[in-house]
This record gives C-alpha cells, sequence and structure tokens, in this order.
C-alpha cells in the first residue's frame, strides 16, 4: 500500500485519485490500537467483496466486525441512506421525464439491492413532477405478484395523473420477462381507464436499468 495518507492524496490530487481502501480509510477516520484504519479498511472490503457488499450489510453484520463498533456502523448505513435521499431530492427538483438518469440511478438504489422481488411506483402529477414514491407489493427472488387495482387506488390516492413504475431482478439479470411484459399491459389497460398514463416499467438489475418504453414494450 502507498504510504502516503489518504487525506494527503485527498489535497494532492483530488477524490478521485484515492482508491475504494483509501477512500474508505478517510470516511472512518481512525483504526483501532491494534489495526490501523488503512489496513481496517482494506479487510472489511476484502470480508464484504467490495464497497457494495459493505454498503448493503446490515448493522448487525456491520457491527460484528472488528473495529467497526455502533458509532462507526451507524456512520456507513448513514452514508448510503444520504446518497438515496440525494437522489430523491434530484429527482423531485427535476421530474423524471427531464432526468432520465436521476431516475434511473434512484431507482436502482432503492431497489437493486433486496434480496427479493420488489414492486415500486412513482406518482407524477399533470406535469410529470413527482408526487409519492412506494414500494406497493413484495415478493420471492424470483417474483412478486402485482395487483393493478392496488395499484389504480394507490393512484387516485395520491390524485397522480401519470405513473413509472418499477421492479427489481434479484439475479441481477435486468432484462424483462414475459410475465413483467404481461403484466405491464395490465397496468397500462387499467390505468387508461381513469385517464392515468403508464409511462414507463423499469426493470432493476446490476447494470443500467431496462426501461420497457424504450424498448417498445409499451
Amino acid at each position: 500500500m502507498s504510504s502516503i495518507l489518504p487525506r494527503e492524496k485527498l489535497a494532492k490530487s483530488g477524490l478521485s485519485s484515492l482508491t475504494d481502501v483509501e477512500l474508505l480509510a478517510l470516511f472512518l477516520g481512525t483504526g483501532t490500537e491494534k489495526i490501523p484504519v488503512i489496513e481496517l479498511a482494506d479487510r472489511l472490503l476484502r470480508v464484504f467483496g467490495g464497497l457494495r457488499g459493505l454498503l448493503q450489510a446490515g448493522r448487525r453484520d456491520l457491527e460484528h466486525q472488528q473495529g467497526l463498533g455502533p458509532a462507526k456502523s451507524a456512520k456507513l448505513l448513514a452514508v448510503l441512506e444520504l446518497a438515496r435521499r440525494h437522489l430523491r431530492e434530484s429527482l423531485i427538483r427535476s421530474g423524471p421525464m427531464e432526468s432520465p438518469e436521476v431516475t434511473e440511478q434512484y431507482l436502482k438504489s432503492v431497489l437493486r439491492d433486496h434480496p427479493n422481488e420488489v414492486f415500486a411506483c412513482l406518482f407524477l402529477d399533470t406535469r410529470h413532477r413527482v408526487i409519492a414514491f412506494e414500494e406497493l407489493f413484495y415478493g420471492t427472488i424470483d417474483g412478486a405478484t402485482v395487483y393493478p387495482r392496488v395499484v389504480a387506488e394507490k393512484a387516485l390516492r395520491h390524485g397522480a395523473a401519470a405513473l413509472i413504475v418499477a421492479h427489481n431482478h434479484p439475479s441481477g439479470i435486468s432484462e424483462p420477462s414475459l410475465a413483467d411484459q404481461a403484466i405491464t399491459r395490465r397496468l397500462k389497460d387499467a390505468l387508461a381507464l381513469l385517464d392515468i398514463r403508464l409511462l414507463d416499467h423499469f426493470v432493476v438489475g446490476d447494470g443500467t436499468p431496462v426501461s420497457m418504453a424504450a424498448r417498445g414494450m409499451l
């Protein structure tokens, strides 16, 4: 490992120059009496298989790691939540249709790491600004049952004029299935009866979420 401390490297070359280990060490601030912070950061990333594994770990898994404890574990959990809230605020201010990349990033941040399939909705007003986001249905590792009537009732309750729906594939493969295409058609038809538009259905996996509207599946 480099003998240059992360803080010195940051001052000299900027944040982008830091490795994952150095960035995590800078965030943790201190190690323990026996483990320097850079070694602690390196060990944590190896134990959890990288930053993604570390940040999606639960509080108990984090606190059981030597050198973390409740305080540092809470800080790590807070980082991910801050990132989600930043994306949500950006999405609300600009609107999904004006910022498709932010929409994709936000949906990925809230859905990708669920161990089971989750179906969620972005409820939009007449100008396609976000009214609310809700996770509506939860399933197994390979599917969640979606009820169009429940989606329609929620849309009416929020006074939504349009919807963007999304669900994750825990397998990491974001290719829409035949079942995904079928429920999308059912949702579109059910919402059209209420004069509510279904703008898109995103499938979230490990890569960039797949827009079914862009694929011509709406």
